[in-house]
C-alpha cells in the first residue's frame, strides 16, 4: 500500500510540473502571436474563457489548429491584449 501511495504522490508532482510547463508554453504561444509581455497573464486567462466562446460545450481534442483558432478569436475580440 505504501508503494502505491508513493507512486500516486510522484504522479501528482509530475502532473503539477507538466501543468506549469503547459502554462509556460501557452504564454510563449500568446507572446509570439503578438501579446505584449506584460499582458501575457491576462491573455492566458482570456484564452481559457475564449475556449468556451469558440467551442462551447464541445468535447474534443485541442490540437494545434484548435489552439490557433482560439488565438485568432482573441486577436479579433481582445485587441487590447495585442497593443
Amino acid at each position: 500500500m505504501k508503494d502505491c501511495k508513493e507512486k500516486l504522490a510522484q504522479a501528482q508532482i509530475e502532473i503539477e510540473e507538466l501543468s506549469v510547463h503547459v502554462a509556460d508554453m501557452l504564454g510563449a504561444a500568446l507572446y509570439f502571436a503578438g501579446v505584449k509581455e506584460d499582458k501575457v497573464p491576462n491573455a492566458a486567462d482570456a484564452y481559457l474563457d475564449a475556449i468556451d466562446a469558440v467551442y462551447g460545450d464541445e468535447d474534443g481534442e485541442m490540437g494545434f489548429k484548435e489552439i490557433i483558432r482560439v488565438i485568432k478569436y482573441l486577436k479579433e475580440n481582445k485587441k487590447d491584449l495585442f497593443e
